[in-house]
């Protein structure tokens, strides 16, 4: 979660100009005020107009009642994850809409209807602390798993607390471990020993808002009295300590990160001793029992060999330790071929691979440390999106396997590597009729000639006269791919409506590796607004639509592409939905976790970031005298990772100069935008009903 048509030197221009203008002058400062009495006045008042604008619309109640019934749907398949002999899962339905922690095992999960033992109740912790926990998981101690460390966030935000509870009991321990709120982690290291990062008070945290010291914290004692083990720089992203409680391979590290995809890996020896270990940076590096795995972003030499960016290496563990730079290739990309992920079962390493973003898997067995016998799992449709999760990587080669593309519902298989293939588990259900519909693969050219698929979903009888309502997709950054996946709402509400779905695979995603990636980090994120235009203008050009049918959507990053649209492409779009969005890149990385995006971006302090970053700053950009598409913005009061306050300016901004904007903000919900599922489907059926209203 890109395009041409204005040359983009004349962009350039005009956001350069734009640009310009200090950030003292800005009137808006005051809505950055997230929960201020003004800003939330006036966020109310936004969010009315809103209300009447498209909730009016003859059948959004409708069309809020079946996103809303697809997302509390009991057939939906239950996701799990294996601790001893019970299978976990977290659930929301309508019944339960903060959800229940429950778990089940393998013979019950199998059937139709399983037989589920309820945990934790949210619901009812909700009403008995008046509170609106949201989920953010649970860390169950091997091997017993009788206690478990609880992550609970207010109302959606990335902030959490944690709390211990005993698995047997089924109970909070009064005084068992807790971590007050904030941006930070608790692991367990043994019974009595957790991995502490969190605000320990003035100076503890980084300039991100991630946690700067690491503790080991022993039962019984206070939190403020716990060891420090490392502290990070203020200017770092964050750093965080965890145990590998592999049986026999015991180890625990320190993880430091600078920043994305930039950071340390530290071995922790018994007598407490740190060792960094001497790995790119850059690389994504992973321990599992006598094997260390890297994935490459950047070039890699060692042993006299010069390994190529997306590769993926192999050697053993203390070998390494020892001393050898010997390394096996796993994977080396090909111009059409990239790593997706990489896991492990207990003796099998699997492989997703991206092959012009369509998906394969290849399983690999060590039969020595320079010999790998490899083989594939069985296929799927052509235009489908495989990812493989280890049952228990500890104890078993047992793994999950989930297919999912645009028209097929998403399946779970189990299957075990070396012995049996994957048997179908649980199938979604059709939550839209997909027979009457094609999906099909194109490429764009964008403006320096690079080749951009892009993914379509169409009416097979779709005729091609320029009048078809489409709305394109897109994010573009962090090596984030964009793949094909069975979303039951856009079937009803977009496809079922006449409308045609777009995916964009533009650079800054991970579609074809680190490559795609780095090609527009930093200076070159035009490349990623370039190749979006070169989508946009391949499909009006292939007379799919025209501008005053063609809507684009996108959050979070995708939030930011979509502001660069408005601004630099106008007269592409007839409506544009900006969700959880960056759009003040003169300010971005003073606003909550935005500092921990510079590596991405750029850092706007430093004039010459600001050079090329000031023309790719939507907010500094937008201009009273340029006629720009409908755009509705919508984001949350509770989101701590990217600040409200952008959504908030660049309405105000766009409103003040007379363009036909509207604002939506959810009180609570985090960066997702919503914090249960009703919350969900009133946020989505805002967005589809306001494209139907522009597009159709």
């Amino acid at each position: 979660m890109p395009r041409p048509m204005i040359a983009w030197l004349a962009g350039a221009l005009f956001a350069s100009a734009a640009g310009a203008q200090s950030v003292n002058e800005d009137p808006h400062l005051w809505l950055e005020d997230v929960a201020g009495d003004k800003a939330l006045e006036w966020v109310r008042a936004q969010n009315a107009d809103s209300q009447k604008a498209l909730t009016s619309d003859p059948g959004f109640a409708t069309l809020r009642d079946d996103i809303r019934a697809i997302l509390d749907s009991d057939e939906r398949i239950p996701e799990v994850e294996k601790m001893g002999e019970y299978f976990y899962n977290f659930w929301k339905d309508k019944a339960h809409p903060a959800g229940l922690w429950r778990r089940t095992t393998l013979a019950e999960y199998r059937k139709a209807e399983p037989a589920w033992e309820v945990l934790i109740d949210l619901d009812a912790l909700n009403a008995a602390e008046k509170e609106n926990w949201v989920w953010h998981g649970a860390d169950c101690l091997q091997p017993t798993y009788e206690r478990c460390l609880i992550s609970l966030s207010r109302g959606g935000a990335d902030a959490d607390v944690t709390r211990e509870f005993h698995l047997v009991k089924r109970e909070w321990i009064a005084d068992g471990f807790f971590r007050p709120e904030a941006k930070g982690s608790l692991s367990w290291r043994d019974a009595d020993h957790v991995y502490v990062s969190t605000d320990f008070g003035a100076g503890s945290m980084t300039e991100s808002g991630y946690a700067r010291i690491v503790k080991l914290w022993t039962r019984g004692t206070p939190m403020a009295q716990a060891q420090t083990l490392f502290e990070a720089d203020a200017k770092d992203l964050g750093v965080w300590a965890y145990r590998d409680h592999s049986p026999g391979f015991e180890r625990d590290f320190i993880w430091r990160a600078f920043a994305f995809y930039n950071n340390e890996l530290y071995l922790i020896a018994k007598d407490g001793k740190q060792t960094r270990l001497d790995l790119p940076n850059s690389a994504d590096k992973s321990v599992h029992r006598e094997w260390l795995t890297l994935q490459l972003r950047e070039p890699f030499s060692a042993g006299g060999k010069t390994y190529p960016e997306g590769s993926l290496l192999a050697t053993r563990f203390e070998d390494f330790l020892q001393g050898k730079r010997q390394w096996t290739v796993l994977f080396e990309p090909t111009p059409t071929i990239s790593l997706a992920a990489a896991s492990w079962t207990r003796d099998y390493l699997m492989l997703s691979l991206l092959e012009d973003v369509k998906s394969r898997i290849e399983v690999l067995y060590p039969v020595s440390a320079d010999e790998w016998h490899r083989s594939g799992l069985p296929g799927t449709e052509d235009i489908a999106d495989l990812t493989v999760q280890p049952v228990d990587p500890d104890t078993s080669n047992e793994y999950f396997l989930t297919s999912t593309s645009f028209l097929t519902p998403t399946s779970l298989s189990l299957g075990e590597a070396g012995l049996r293939e994957p048997e179908l588990l649980k199938q979604l259900p059709a939550f839209f009729d997909g027979g009457p519909y094609a999906v099909t693969q194109h490429f764009a050219t964008s403006k320096d000639g690079t080749k951009v698929p892009y993914f379509q979903v169409a009416r097979k009888d779709m005729v091609a006269n320029g009048a078809n309502p489409t709305l394109l997709y897109g994010y573009g950054g962090f090596e984030v791919s964009e793949t094909p996946a069975y979303k039951g709402s856009i079937g009803r509400a977009w496809l079922g409506e006449g409308g045609v779905y777009v995916l964009a695979n533009i650079r800054g995603g991970g579609e074809y590796g680190p490559r795609w990636h780095q090609a527009a980090l930093r200076e070159n994120r035009n490349k990623s607004y370039e190749d979006f235009a070169a989508v946009a203008q391949d499909l009006i050009a292939r007379k799919i639509t025209t501008p005053k049918h063609l809507g684009i959507q996108g959050g979070s990053n995708g939030g930011l592409l979509m502001g660069n649209m408005t601004v630099m492409y106008p007269e592409l779009f007839g409506a544009v939905v900006c969700q959880v969005p960056l759009l003040d890149m003169k300010r971005y990385n003073k606003l909550l976790a935005g500092a921990s995006w510079m590596a991405e971006y750029g850092n706007p302090d430093v004039p010459a970031d600001w050079a090329f970053l000031q023309r790719y700053s939507p907010y500094q950009n937008v201009r009273k005298d340029v006629k720009y598409p409908p755009v509705l913005f919508t984001t949350s009061t509770r989101d701590d990772r990217v600040h409200p306050g952008h959504a908030r300016k660049m309405m105000a901004r766009m409103k003040e100069q007379g363009h036909d904007v509207l604002y939506y903000e959810n009180i609570e919900g985090g960066h997702g935008g919503a914090a249960n599922n009703e919350q969900a489907a009133f946020m989505s059926a805002l967005a589809y009903a306001f494209l139907k209203q522009k597009l159709f």
